[in-house]
This record gives structure tokens, sequence and C-alpha cells, in this order.
């Protein structure tokens, strides 16, 4: 059953950063459902304009623009356009992201800047853009961070440096943002099912029953419980959260949950 009732959106506009794949077009497509105007940007103008038409094949309102989240610049101007077409921006969905499999040996400084340019920078884009768009009393921004940003995994360190960086950006813009009303928090997903991302990190069913395996609720979760996690946020059920970071990974970052590490605990 739903606790969302009725169209508990409506009126509103959600500007989302990544949004025309993956869990930042699930977490688009939930609000849309809930009455939302949804604002997408993404790098690549056919694959964004496609995630609008879906929302708006399912009867929602939705537009796209194509933006790179490393150019501040075209990120404002796309908030400008979103607020020209929709009027004052409620909340804001940061969410652009990349990542590779690659020992620091094996990484070039380049690849490293990249993820970071990406990741941290581009969260730090989204988020300063939207200042001037946002700046009033219930307005909510969510940032999409990542388990490696506090348990460090192997051939992920340009990932998890970056998603540390977006942890303390939350965290230091609640604390400087909250006078004006605007909340500021963090979803930290595990695996998510049927993404691009974990295509990348599990690329096969062996190392997709590995990973399962180290996880305590032995499952992937799914892009819906990405998006209902940023509905209760942005939602007034959740008026009094800020600077929080919320893992939805099923425990994966409390380490790793397989029979073979319980296997060596003691016993009694």
């Amino acid at each position: 059953m739903d606790i969302f009732k009725d169209r508990i959106f409506a009126g509103k506009t959600v500007f989302v950063a990544g949004g025309s794949s993956g869990i930042n077009l699930g977490i688009a497509q939930r609000f849309a459902e809930f009455g939302a105007r949804v604002g997408l940007i993404s790098r690549t103008q056919d694959r964004v304009a496609a995630a609008a038409r879906t929302i708006a094949d399912a009867g929602g309102e939705a537009m796209g623009m194509a933006a790179d989240v490393r150019d501040y610049d075209a990120v404002a101007a796309a908030f400008a356009a979103v607020k020209d077409s929709y009027g004052d921006i409620d909340i804001v969905i940061s969410g652009a992201a990349g990542n590779f499999l690659a020992p620091v040996v094996g990484m070039s400084s380049n690849a490293f800047k990249t993820v970071i340019d990406i990741d941290l920078l581009g969260t730090f884009n989204v988020l300063r853009a939207s200042y001037d768009f946002i700046r009033k009393p219930g307005a909510s921004i969510i940032s999409i961070t990542a388990g490696q940003a506090v348990r460090p995994v192997m051939f992920q360190a340009h990932a998890g440096a970056a998603k540390a960086g977006i942890n303390n950006l939350t965290q230091c813009l609640a604390m400087e943002w909250g006078p004006a009303g605007i909340r500021v928090n963090a979803i930290s997903p595990g695996p998510i099912g049927h993404t691009e991302g974990m295509a990348r990190l599990a690329p096969s069913e062996e190392a997709t029953r590995a990973l399962k395996s180290k996880i305590p609720l032995r499952d992937y979760g799914t892009k819906r419980d990405i998006a209902d996690l940023a509905l209760f946020l942005c939602s007034d059920n959740a008026k009094y959260i800020t600077g929080a970071i919320i893992d939805c990974d099923g425990g994966s970052v409390l380490g790793d949950a397989s029979a073979d590490a319980l296997s060596v605990r003691p016993r009694g």
C-alpha cells in the first residue's frame, strides 16, 4: 500500500540532474506520478528528451534539456528554463555520476579527475546554481551519494573520494542554507537492480550472485525503493530532517554478511 495519498506534489516543480536513466529517472517518474512537474537535465539531448516523453506518456508533465553538470553556466541556464516554463522550483535532485572499476595504479590522473568532476564538481554546480531558484522555506534538495563514501572499496578510490565530498558538501549546505528554510539531505543507494551502474560493477551472473551473497538482505534494491525515500524526504513528513545521509542499501554498508564471513565469527 502506498503511504503517499493523492497527488501530494501537485503544483510543485522538481529539477533532476542526471535524469535521463536509472535511479534518477526513477525518482523523476515517481514525483510526476504524485503530481509534480519535472525538469530533467542530462548530457545528451536525445536521451533526456526520450526520458521526458516517457513521463509525459504516463500522464505526467516533464521537460528535458541537455546540460553537462560540469558546466556551471549550462546548469544555471537549465534552471532558468525550467522556472520560465513551470514557475518556482521546489525540489532539486542532484544525481549525475560516472564510475568504473579500476585500481589506482591502473588509473590515469585524467580518469580520476573525470569522476571527481562529474560527481563532486557536478553536485556543487547543481546545488550552487539552484540557490537563486529554490531559496524559500520548504524547499528541499537531495544529493545522490554512495556507500563508498564511508566504507572503502577496492578499485573505487575515485568514486569513494567523490562521494565522500558529496556527503560533506551536503551537510555543509544543510548548515548554511537551513536559516533560509532549505533542507539538504543525501540518499546513499546500495546495489540497485536494472541500472547501468550495476551492469558495470557486476557484469556477470556469477558476479551478481557473489555480491548478493554479501548483502544482509540478500538482494538488490529497486529504483522504486530509492524514489520512495526521495518522496519521503521531500514531503512534510520529513520537514525536520536536514543534513542526513540516509542509506538505502539492504545493509550493504555494514559490511560483508556472506556465509563465509559469518563462519569465521567466534561462537558463544
